[in-house]
């Protein structure tokens, strides 16, 4: 996400100069990515899915599938990709439209 934000620092200073808030600006960049993770963390339990049911009678005392462990690490993922979404998007709301104009 701070690579993307780097690279679209023109883009987000000529929003900021034709009027868009910072509100704006901060949730388009939590919504790439938010979607993002979410795309990975289906893929990722679809895989881990799949991969559990073959190593199932390796697992002593807990089902393959038990959901409150697959919930568990999907909710600490998530904030953990919130938080680091979070530290971006609150810098391209500081990004002077002046200087990103002048940067190019």
């Amino acid at each position: 996400m701070s690579q993307a934000v780097t690279r679209r620092t023109r883009e987000i200073g000529i929003r900021m100069a034709l009027g868009a808030e910072t509100g704006q600006v901060r949730m388009e960049v939590l919504r790439q990515g938010m979607t993002a993770t979410a795309i990975g963390l289906a893929i990722g339990l679809a895989g881990a899915m799949a991969v559990t049911r073959m190593m199932g009678a390796l697992f002593y005392g807990m089902s393959p599938t038990d959901p409150a462990t697959y919930g568990f690490v999907t909710l600490v993922l998530a904030g953990t990709a919130l938080v680091a979404c979070l530290v971006p998007a609150r810098r391209a709301t500081k990004v002077d439209p002046l200087v990103a104009l002048r940067n190019e």
